[in-house]
């Protein structure tokens, strides 16, 4: 079954006008509604009073019309009589000031008493809809996040380092606490990070994060635990925040879950530019496939300008479909647009749905009602289908914590440098999975590991495993510096990963953003390839069984290797010593390809994307014009169209701007 539907508030609106609501919904198309995520107040309006009877009624009104429901726990904004006059309920900022009431997700993720309130909401909510026949799904909470440095936390972190680290001996031996006299002889002496009123201990702030993190997969865990026991047939998940949100290790939040569902915004406040990169929402996307190695939900599909205190550009015409498509694309099995009607009060007024304030039907109804239509006449074909990669990036948590701790140069970043290699395959249409450095590697061809920092024995171990196994290794700029108490490792770099990559690292080098270098390919399989720029971060490598690939033109490492490949079992390792784009990384992802005889998919203009989903051994392609030209491209291969049913036999297909194709591969003539 596919779902296609938006997020819907009737607390915020009259009654009256919910029967109008639901008719619009069911003529869009819509078989799906997201409720109650936010309507805590509503639903308990006091203390162990609950009045479930206005929700009864929306559901009922929505079921009438074929709509299913999905309910959120209203967790993530508490009511004003719960968090009144109990400041200790609140977090506290990293600087320290306690936030106040007037947001949302204000509460400390570790308070006994916050915890006490929320079992009683959530049990309710699952005793009263465990059996309704119209409830499919729950949402735990709404966008976990932000990390606490309350005394509630502090005492926390010290119970959980008492366990993790069995005693104070070995907690000081694994943080190198004798550096400036740190070493412990309590468990209540250790602070939080935030508190040390500088740069804090390396391993205090990494095990923080750490701790921060299980603290919401503690606190969604008290919820999951009640829906699982209560309600057995309706899965549950929780809505991320796509790549870039960082505060949290998404695989370890997402593993109890039943499935993983994501908010998907490619346009927002925070950005006014009419272009919307897709390889930034496709990694986003890709992402959310690649915590589970399953298809996701999104329970949150862009449905209008995004904003809260300022506005931001417009969804162009076709622009929500396209992103929509994208996300189904990549491994959507529902798209849920936020939200039905802008909200004409509160924080979000300028955040706006489908229906504006005024609760007209807008072009962006119609667009998403156009659909709806063809999400009716395809969603059994869509059903089913998934991704196959031959492709993972490997995210680290342990590594991006790092390096928000110790940022190593104020313009390198994690997240950008994750993306920059992620733009080289997307540019190419190879299909991408996002994996955690244990993840079983088996079933792909090419492994991409950005500046994995912090290396384990048996993240060493899976790589070496893959590698010998035939696979391609890239691993990139100060990979296994550190071990995984973030303590600085007594070998040369990649440390436990230098015997598979060849290689050692002799020095490494910071420079100014405006100071550049270029690398020469010098390898026979790169001759012909232009000089690449690099910049921020060098390494000066020292072969020690691995060929060189590339050599810096410049400064005192001039003709000193850049870029290595080595030979190990049956694969390879390349070891990318600079930090570069697109220049020096696309043509180390078409040597990869070559390397493993991966086939090549299309690849079309910049700006178009041709993404595949399968089901069984039929393909599915989805083309996405994502610019503001038509665009035409070629696809080998027999094809019907599913919007159109136009056949396709081998000859170039030529999409509008922000037109989508979605073709089904034709069983082959005999």
């Amino acid at each position: 079954m596919f779902y296609f539907g938006a997020d819907y508030y009737p607390e915020q609106w009259p009654e009256a006008r919910w029967t109008e609501d639901g008719r619009l919904m069911a003529e869009a198309g819509f078989n799906i509604v997201r409720l109650a995520e936010f309507a805590w107040a509503t639903m308990e309006p006091e203390a162990g009073r609950f009045d479930f009877a206005w929700l009864d009624r929306a559901i009922a009104l929505l079921a009438e019309r074929g709509m299913k429901v999905m309910l959120g726990t209203p967790t993530a904004s508490p009511p004003p009589w719960l968090m009144a006059g109990r400041p200790e309920l609140f977090r506290v900022r990293h600087d320290g000031e306690r936030v106040t009431f007037g947001n949302r997700r204000e509460y400390c993720p570790n308070h006994p008493d916050y915890h006490a309130a929320t079992r009683r909401i959530v049990a309710a909510m699952a005793a009263r809809y465990a059996d309704h026949p119209a409830v499919i799904a729950w949402q735990i909470d709404n966008e976990f996040g932000d990390r606490c440095y309350c005394p509630t936390c502090i005492a926390a972190f010290q119970a959980w380092l008492r366990q993790r680290y069995d005693s104070l001996d070995a907690l000081n031996h694994a943080w190198g606490t004798i550096f400036w006299s740190h070493t412990y002889s309590d468990w209540d002496q250790i602070p939080a990070p935030a508190a040390t009123g500088g740069s804090p201990n390396p391993g205090l702030a990494l095990d923080y994060a750490r701790f921060m993190s299980n603290s919401y997969v503690a606190y969604q865990r008290l919820q999951l635990e009640i829906l699982h026991a209560r309600c057995p047939r309706q899965p549950v998940t929780h809505n991320l925040m796509g790549f870039n949100y960082d505060q949290i290790n998404y695989f370890d939040l997402v593993r109890e879950l039943d499935l993983v569902s994501l908010n998907y915004y490619p346009r927002n406040q925070w950005d006014l530019s009419t272009v919307v990169d897709p390889a930034h929402s496709a990694l986003a996307l890709d992402t959310m496939r690649g915590l589970k190695r399953q298809n996701f939900w999104v329970t949150e599909q862009q449905a209008g300008q995004g904003g809260w205190e300022m506005l931001s550009a417009a969804p162009r015409p076709g622009e929500l479909r396209l992103w929509a498509y994208q996300s189904i694309a990549h491994g959507a099995d529902a798209v849920i647009f936020f939200r039905w009607r802008t909200a004409r009060a509160g924080t979000e007024q300028y955040w706006f749905g489908l229906l504006d304030h005024d609760a007209r039907p807008s072009r962006r109804y119609a667009e998403a009602k156009r659909m709806g239509a063809e999400i009716a006449a395809l969603g059994a074909t869509i059903a089913g289908s998934s991704a196959q990669p031959s492709v993972a990036l490997m995210l680290s948590y342990d590594s991006r914590f790092a390096f928000q701790i110790q940022p190593h140069h104020p313009q390198f970043s994690y997240t950008g440098h994750f993306q920059e290699l992620y733009r080289a395959f997307h540019r190419r249409n190879l299909a991408t999975d996002v994996v955690a450095p244990a993840a079983d590697l088996t079933s792909y061809r090419i492994v991409v590991a950005p500046a994995l920092h912090v290396v384990t024995p048996a993240i060493a171990e899976n790589l070496v495993r893959f590698v010998a196994a035939g696979g391609v290794l890239i691993l990139t700029q100060r990979a296994g510096v550190k071990d995984e108490t973030n303590l600085v490792t007594d070998r040369r770099p990649p440390g436990l990963l230098a015997e598979l990559c060849g290689v050692e690292v002799e020095e490494c080098d910071a420079l100014p953003a405006e100071v550049s270098n270029t690398v020469e390919f010098i390898a026979p399989e790169l001759a012909g390839t232009p000089d690449a720029e690099v910049g921020v971060l060098y390494e000066v490598l020292h072969p020690t069984t691995a060929a060189v690939a590339a050599t810096y033109r410049r400064d005192y490492y001039a003709g000193r290797p850049a870029v290595t490949i080595n030979r190990y079992g049956e694969g390879h390792a390349i070891y990318v010593g600079a930090l570069g784009r697109g220049d020096l990384y696309g043509p180390l992802v078409e040597w990869a390809v070559r390397l493993t005889g991966l086939p090549r998919p299309p690849v079309a203009a910049a700006g178009v994307e041709i993404v595949e989903r399968r089901q069984g051994a039929r393909r599915l392609i989805f083309v996405l014009n994502h610019t503001e030209q038509a665009q035409s491209v070629g696809l080998p291969g027999r094809f019907t169209d599913l919007l159109t049913g136009a056949a396709i036999a081998g000859e170039a297909i030529t999409l509008a701007p922000r037109e989508v194709a979605v073709l089904v591969e034709s069983a082959p003539q005999a």
